[in-house]
């Protein structure tokens, strides 16, 4: 035993010799050089290529590391025996990741590819006037040479785009909000964000089942529209306008196509936004895949029809003094900062001009009680595309209603109450709120909350049958221009102010002026 430590330690001592003697006579350019050449002709004999792909490239993050950690995650997830768990700021969801030195095999398009997850110690770094993490961490990715021009680009384009779907799905979506009088925030940004929490869906929203399937299928369709929108040379964006009483479910409509697609809301306030300019400006700050709502648009600014602002005439002026000066055509208020100066026109460009497309995978959804009072221009199509009319409640729609609350099926109702339910309800004329608001009160009695609901469809309907207010009767268009006459009569009286009455005084006093200098000089002349 003694003898063979006595001969190891010789051999130690004899490879460290060599060691030595093999530094002194090849120097470190020299053996750098051998192993580069090494490499080059072990690449050449190879069936393989390798791709590094650094979590820090030069002194910024890179993207496709972050990308292809999330698209192994969920690979990982299922074939990796270990793992690393991670969750995301803003993130309801824990993600799977490889843990260090670990490889896993995926597919793609019939191609087999390995990655492997590379950490080690970072050399001790000079000084930097950003801090370097301790570790340096990367994915090697290997593919055999043949592959590699069929497979790499379509394989990085596909990692990038599945890593999005993952991290939108993960990421709890957002609520923004125009800041007020358009100041920034601490990061200069013009949008202030709330998580969006809203539970609406297409499964619990009273509408017509034959016009939600409708909408849920442009939905989709516009979702997996982008070769389509390439292809043809149009905007990837599309528009709906929601209108229809009050109470019929505008919002609850866009809170359910938000959670359907998963995009984010942008709640434009157009009273905050002082001019065009601005106005674009809050525009290009939007991301994609998202939704950018006007609600009441016909409230927010004035943005009624052109042609009965023009007395009916039939020329079209697309810039309208009034919406310069927020509705009044005074100068006075003109000067006042705090008055918007947004047009027709600058509005037409948001949707459907230039600026429109900095960006894409936009819906934009305007709300509005009286479509008749926006101008045509405002609706046509590529601006509004789809115009989705929010009734009183149906016999379909309460059915849904009565899913909701009570919990009741078609068939958990008798027979008697279902037909009365039926031929009451659209005489009743009452919208999904109303009704809601019946069923909210006795939610925990539900027999009660059925013969509560029924009694108040039958005075309801009973009441617009004698008060004639029975649209069957009677033409809808005649009902809106009638109310639309009231409104305006209605804001003409508010715009009458004591300023004005005071100025119209100005401008008599300045027409009796001109009548008397007229009548001296005639004296004269006389």
């Amino acid at each position: 035993m003694k003898e063979y430590w006595t001969s190891l330690a010789s051999l130690l001592g004899v490879l460290a010799f060599f060691q030595s003697l093999l530094q002194v006579i090849f120097p470190p350019e020299l053996r750098f050089a051998f192993l580069k050449l090494f490499n080059r002709i072990f690449n050449v004999f190879s069936t393989y290529c390798y791709f590094d792909i650094t979590e820090i490239d030069g002194v910024n993050t890179n993207e496709l590391y972050n990308a292809v950690q999330l698209y192994l995650s969920s690979s990982a997830s299922i074939s990796g025996s270990r793992l690393s768990l991670t969750r995301a700021l803003n993130s309801s969801a824990i993600t799977f990741g490889l843990s260090n030195n670990d490889c896993i095999y995926d597919s793609f398009n019939g191609v087999t590819v390995l990655w492997e997850h590379v950490v080690a110690p970072r050399q001790t770094q000079t000084f930097s006037w950003r801090p370097m993490p301790e570790e340096k961490r990367g994915f090697t990715l290997r593919i055999r040479k043949k592959d590699k021009s069929v497979i790499l680009d379509l394989y990085l384009d596909f990692i990038m785009e599945k890593a999005n779907d993952i991290r939108r799905k993960n990421q709890d979506r957002l609520l923004y909000t125009n800041s007020r009088g358009g100041s920034l925030d601490s990061r200069g940004h013009p949008w202030e964000s709330v998580p969006f929490k809203h539970p609406s869906t297409f499964e619990t929203l009273a509408i017509d089942p034959g016009k939600k399937m409708e909408i849920m299928e442009d939905l989709i369709n516009f979702a997996n529209g982008q070769s389509f929108y390439q292809k043809t040379g149009r905007a990837w964006k599309r528009g709906y306008l929601l209108y229809g009483p009050p109470g019929t479910g505008k919002s609850s409509m866009i809170a359910a196509m938000a959670n359907y697609l998963g995009y984010d809301i942008y709640d434009l306030e157009l009273t905050e936004v002082h001019n065009n300019s601005e106005l674009r400006k809050l525009l290009m700050k939007t991301s994609s895949k998202s939704i950018i709502v006007i609600e009441d648009i016909d409230c927010s600014i004035s943005l009624s029809n052109r042609k009965k602002s023009n007395g009916g005439s039939g020329s079209r002026n697309y810039y309208v003094p009034e919406m310069r000066c927020g509705g009044s055509g005074s100068g006075s208020n003109c000067e006042d900062g705090n008055n918007n100066s947004i047009t027709l026109s600058g509005l037409l460009n948001f949707t459907d001009g230039l600026w429109s497309c900095c960006g894409s995978e936009r819906i934009f959804v305007f709300t509005t009680n009286h479509i008749k009072k926006l101008d045509p221009a405002l609706l046509r199509s590529g601006r509004m595309d789809m115009h989705i009319f929010m009734n009183f409640c149906s016999y379909p729609a309460l059915l849904i209603l009565l899913r909701n609350y009570l919990g009741y099926e078609e068939c958990d109702l008798e027979e008697e109450i279902l037909k009365e339910l039926e031929l009451v309800v659209d005489k009743a004329e009452m919208t999904p709120a109303d009704i809601s608001e019946v069923l909210i009160k006795n939610k925990r009695n539900t027999e009660k909350a059925v013969r509560e609901l029924l009694e108040a469809l039958k005075i309801k309907a009973e009441r617009n049958v004698k008060n004639g207010g029975n649209r069957q009767k009677k033409n809808s268009d005649e009902i809106e221009d009638e109310e639309e006459e009231e409104e305006e009569e209605q804001e003409k009286r508010a715009l009458e102010s004591p300023e004005e009455e005071e100025g119209s005084d100005d401008f008599d006093e300045e027409d009796t002026c001109k009548k008397g200098g007229i009548q001296e000089e005639e004296e004269k002349i006389k």
